[in-house]
Parts: structure tokens; sequence; C-alpha cells
């Protein structure tokens, strides 16, 4: 069974969620993840002081529309103030939720006082929550680390703040910042963020396949966990946990014209959004991670090659020929003897 989530007052149908990725979770990718079944997509990180002066680039990470049926708008920063101001922007935008951006361990981020560094100043982190939560009436969560390192995990204390403070869910990422992305996303630590509040808490960090999912949830006592990495290249990944959590069906990956379609619908909506050149650009590391995903050609070196010549096209078209030609050659051989390979099994329903 899947009852799916309740944030403040906004539900969610489901209980797998894609977290906010800068470079990735553009309005297209978002878009396009939402058609394939995605309940809950975030947009890319945004940071609230450049929001508010209207930077074109910054501005356009916040973009919504399209039709999505959930609107979730990730804002990062260090000043209270900015950070309120930039939550009134998005609630104006049209964002269902407002998440805090308490979790990033890039140097650049945390350099600047903001992000996961936020957890070393947690007097500063709830100070910013209060201001955003007083800001808005939309609700208002939170994504961060177990802590800045091995000897300071203050998750389960920082999220105790937030629900006082009237925050509505906080996601934990299962490593500490200094950890960044090595080592293992340690669930079981995120089940003491869960013990200490009653407001609902994400579990993230390494979550990929049916089995991790189950064993996440098992452990941390999460009430719904979201995805990162393992959404590159299938945007449908989300959809397929899902279905897994809620009745073990083994959903299928996309076969060849399937998997073409979506990839082909992904390139145009790019291109249509950020217009040319920037829109092919912007669209070649999902191209990569597209070819990279797929089992055709069935040789990894192939594949590698496939990639770096695709990814130096420089028109979409040129783009479009090339990925069919590289992923129909066994279609359109047994196009006549009505055989067709078998989709590869989804990974997430081992």
């Amino acid at each position: 069974m899947n009852a799916g989530l309740q944030i403040g007052d906004v539900r969610i149908a489901g209980r797998v969620l894609m977290a906010p990725m800068t470079g990735i979770t553009d309005l297209p990718f978002r878009v396009l993840a939402s058609k394939l079944g995605a309940t809950y997509v975030a947009t890319e990180m945004v940071a609230s002081a450049e929001l508010a002066r209207g930077r074109p680039d910054v501005v356009r990470r916040a973009a919504v529309g399209g039709g999505l049926p959930l609107t979730v708008i990730q804002l990062v920063g260090g000043d209270p103030a900015a950070m309120a101001e930039g939550a009134r922007m998005a609630e104006k935008a049209g964002a269902d939720i407002i998440d805090l951006n308490f979790g990033c361990p890039a140097k650049e981020v945390t350099g600047a006082a903001c992000g996961s560094a936020l957890m070393r100043t947690p007097d500063r982190a709830a100070a910013i929550m209060g201001a955003v939560v007083a800001a808005v009436d939309r609700p208002v969560t939170v994504k961060m680390r177990l802590g800045w390192d091995e000897n300071s995990h203050n998750a389960a204390d920082l999220a105790r703040r937030a629900e006082d403070l009237g925050v509505a869910a906080v996601t934990v990422h299962g490593r500490t910042r200094k950890q960044f992305y090595t080592g293992a996303a340690d669930w079981e630590a995120v089940a003491k963020v869960k013990q200490a509040v009653s407001i609902p808490v994400i579990v993230n960090g390494d979550i990929i396949t049916a089995e991790q999912a189950r064993e996440a949830l098992t452990l941390s006592g999460a009430d719904g966990l979201m995805l990162g990495r393992g959404v590159y290249g299938r945007p449908w990944l989300a959809a397929h946990l899902e279905r897994a959590l809620a009745d073990g069906a083994r959903l299928m990956e996309p076969g060849r014209e399937e998997r073409l379609a979506i990839v082909l619908e992904h390139l145009r909506g790019s291109v249509a959004f950020y217009g040319l050149p920037l829109g092919l650009k912007m669209f070649r590391k999902h191209l990569g991670w597209y070819i990279e995903q797929a089992p055709w050609p069935e040789d990894p070196l192939e594949r590698r090659a496939a990639k770096a010549r695709l990814c130096r096209l420089e028109t979409p078209l040129e783009v479009e020929q090339a990925l069919s030609s590289l992923w129909r050659p066994a279609v359109d051989q047994f196009s006549n003897s009505g055989v067709e390979n078998l989709p590869q099994l989804v990974e997430a329903a081992r």
C-alpha cells in the first residue's frame, strides 16, 4: 500500500520524491519526469539573493509552469531577510512547497556560509527557518545532512528546532558534509531524526533499486524517500520505485522506441525552453547519461564511443538522427519477423 505524504496542506500522491539538483532538475526535466509518473520533482537550487535581484539564469532555475502537478522551489542562502524575500517571490510565482537547502556540500556554497555550512551554525539556520515560515503561507520544508562531520551529527536537534518553528517536513541525506558523496549513506542514522519529530521525515542517499528503497525506509523509519543521482538518464525511476513499493510490481525499463521517444522529447523541451545553442548545451549531460544507461549497444566501449561522438554534435537534428541510428538497428532488423527484444527489467525491481 502507498498512502502518499501530507506536507502541510499539500497532499503528495506518492512517497518517492526527486531531489533538487543543480543543472539537472530544470523545467524541461521536471515536466518530463512528471509526465512519466513522478509525483514530486523540485527545482534546481535557487540562490535567494540572486533571485531577488532578478539575475536571469537564477530566475530561469525557479521557472514554473508546463502543467506540473506540483511546484517545489528550493532556496539556498545564508541571510534570513534575503531568504524570506526569496520565499515570498517563490510563493508569488506559484510554489506549492518552499524547500530550504541546508545540505549542499559544494565548496562554493559552504564557503559562503550556506548549504550544509548552516549545520555548523544552528542559530543562523533557525533564524532563516523562522523568517521564511513567517514570510509565506505555503508549507516550508528543509533538506539537510546528518551533520558537518562524524563528530557533529546534529540533524535530530536541527529537525526539532525546525518543527518548533513551523517547518512542515525535513529531508535528511544519510551522510555528513565532510563525506560529500563518499562511503555509503547511513539510513539507520536518519532514524534518530524520525524519532525526534512528528512531522514527515524523508530519507535520501544511495537509493536506486526497490530493494534499497525498502531497506532505507525500514532502517530509517522515514515517511518517504528522495532520489538524487539515480535518476540520471532514468527520469522514469521515481514512478518505477513508487509502483514497486506499492505492490511489488516488476516494471520494465523502456524499450528502444519508448526510450528514444523520451530522450527526443527531453531534447526538444530543452531547446524550446532555452533556445539555441544553450538548449543543446544544457541537454548534453543528459544525453550522455541516457546513452550510458541504455543497454544498446551491448559493448560498453561502443556506448562510451557513441556518447563521445553524439555529445559533440552541433544541432538537435544531428543528435536525433544519430541517436535513432544508434538505438534502432536491431528493431529494423527484426521488424519483419515480429520478434522484439525483451526490454531490460528495471533495476529498481530487484
